[in-house]
C-alpha cells in the first residue's frame, strides 16, 4: 500500500513537471496556427469583392439590427464602435493583415490577439454569414491566444535563434504601444464591456511584463515563473482544442445516428442532387447514381465520426481514422463546394497529427527552402508519434 502511494506520488510529480516544464505539442500547435490563420486569410481575400454585403454597410443584416442583437447577447465586435464605411475598411484590412502575420508567426503573442479580435468582430457583426466552418474558426481564434504556437515554423522562432530572444527588435514595444492606445480608446468610449476590458487589459499588462523580464532578466526567477505559467496555459489550451474536436465529431456522429436518412444510408443522396451543392454536376450525378456507394459513404461517415474519440488511446487506429476524416473533408470541399469549412476542419484535425510525421514533413519542406524555420530537428522515423522534441527556449 505504501509502495503504491509512493509510485502514485512519483507519477503525479513527473506529470506535473512535464506539464509545467514544457509546452507540449509544438509542431501540432504550429500546424493549427498556420491552418486556421491561412483559412481565415483565404476566406477574407476570396470574399474581398463582397465584403460590404457580407459584413459591411451594404449587408442585409444592417448595423442597427446588429446593434440590437449585440445589446442582447453581449457579443464582442469593434465594428459597433462606428457605422462609417471607413471604419469597416480599416477593421477588414487589419483582420487580413493579422491573419497573414499569424500564419507567418510574426510577433505571435500580439498578432494572435489581433487575429481573435478580427474574427470576432466580423463574425459577430453578421451572425448569419458562414457555412459551419466559421464556428470552428471563431472558437479556435480564442484558444490560440492561450497557446505558445510559434515555437517552430515561425518568424519568431527564427528571430529567437538569430538574436537570442523572441522579444528582440523595436517592433514589439511599438506594436504593443499601438494596441495599448486602441485598448485605452475603447475603454474611454465604452466600446468594451467590463469582461472584455478586463481580458484585454490583462493581456496587455502580461505582454508588457513578459517583454521587460525577457529583456532585462532572461535567466532570472521571474522569467522561470512566467515560463511555467505560459506552459500551463499552452497545455490547457491544446487540451481544450483536442476536446473541442472530439466533441464536434461525437455530437455530429450521434445526431446523424438519430436521423432516418442516415439510418437507411440515403443521407448523402440529397445534397448530391442539390444545385447549390454541386460545383461538379457530373461527378455528383455519378456518385448519386450508385445506391451502394451512397450507402457506404453515409454509413462510413457516421462510423468514423462516432468512433474517432474512442480511438485516441490507440495510436495506429487513431492515425487511420484521422486520415479518413481529412479525406472526407477534402471530398466535401470538392463535391459540395465548401472549401473553407473543409479547411477549418482539417486544420482542427491537425492537432492529432503524429509528431514524427510533422517533423518529417517540415524537414522535407525546409530542404526546399520554403519555410522560415530552416533548422529541422532530428526526429524519429516518419509516422511515429514520439515524445515531442523541444525547440530552443523561444517564443510565445
Amino acid at each position: 500500500m505504501v509502495d503504491g502511494l509512493r509510485r502514485l506520488r512519483a507519477s503525479a510529480g513527473r506529470a506535473l513537471a512535464r506539464v509545467s516544464g514544457q509546452a507540449l505539442g509544438p509542431y501540432q500547435s504550429a500546424v493549427v496556427r498556420i491552418g486556421f490563420a491561412g483559412t481565415w486569410l483565404f476566406f477574407l481575400l476570396r470574399e474581398f469583392p463582397h465584403r460590404h454585403e457580407l459584413y459591411g454597410p451594404d449587408g442585409p443584416w444592417s448595423w442597427e439590427l446588429a446593434q440590437r442583437l449585440i445589446d442582447t447577447n453581449r457579443a464582442f465586435t469593434v465594428l459597433m464602435w462606428s457605422d462609417s464605411a471607413l471604419w469597416f475598411e480599416i477593421v477588414y484590412a487589419v483582420a487580413v493583415l493579422a491573419a497573414a502575420l499569424l500564419m507567418l508567426g510574426w510577433r505571435t503573442r500580439a498578432t494572435s490577439v489581433v487575429f481573435m479580435v478580427g474574427v470576432l468582430s466580423l463574425q459577430n457583426r453578421s451572425v448569419f454569414m458562414g457555412d459551419g466552418g466559421d464556428n470552428v474558426i471563431h472558437l479556435m481564434a480564442i484558444y490560440l491566444v492561450l497557446t505558445r504556437c510559434a515555437q517552430v515554423w515561425s518568424l519568431d522562432a527564427r528571430r529567437a535563434r538569430r538574436l537570442g530572444a523572441v522579444s528582440a527588435g523595436r517592433a514589439g514595444p511599438v506594436l504593443w504601444g499601438v494596441l495599448g492606445a486602441v485598448c485605452a480608446y475603447g475603454a474611454v468610449t465604452g466600446g468594451f464591456g467590463t469582461g472584455w476590458l478586463v481580458i484585454f487589459a490583462a493581456l496587455w499588462v502580461l505582454a508588457a511584463l513578459w517583454w521587460m523580464v525577457d529583456r532585462y532578466e532572461p535567466e532570472g526567477e521571474g522569467r522561470a515563473v512566467l515560463d511555467v505559467l505560459a506552459n500551463l496555459l499552452h497545455n490547457a489550451g491544446m487540451l481544450v482544442i483536442m476536446v473541442e474536436v472530439c466533441l464536434i465529431y461525437a455530437t455530429a456522429g450521434w445526431y446523424k445516428i438519430q436521423g432516418s436518412r442516415w439510418q437507411d444510408g440515403t443521407a448523402l443522396y440529397y445534397p448530391l442532387n442539390l444545385d447549390y451543392f454541386t460545383p461538379w454536376p457530373g461527378v455528383s450525378a455519378f456518385l448519386a447514381s450508385s445506391g451502394t456507394l451512397v450507402m457506404l459513404l453515409s454509413y462510413g461517415t457516421v462510423a468514423v465520426q462516432v468512433a474517432f474519440p474512442f480511438t485516441l488511446f490507440n495510436r495506429r487506429i487513431k492515425n487511420v481514422l484521422l486520415a479518413l476524416m481529412m479525406l472526407e473533408h477534402a471530398g466535401i470541399a470538392v463535391l459540395l463546394g465548401l472549401p473553407f469549412f473543409s479547411l477549418a476542419m482539417i486544420a482542427a484535425d491537425a492537432v492529432f497529427l503524429p509528431t514524427g510525421f510533422l517533423v518529417w514533413v517540415g524537414a522535407r519542406v525546409a530542404a526546399r527552402g520554403t519555410v522560415p524555420d530552416r533548422e529541422p530537428e532530428p526526429g524519429p522515423e516518419p509516422y511515429a508519434d514520439p515524445e515531442p522534441a523541444l525547440p530552443s527556449s523561444v517564443p510565445r
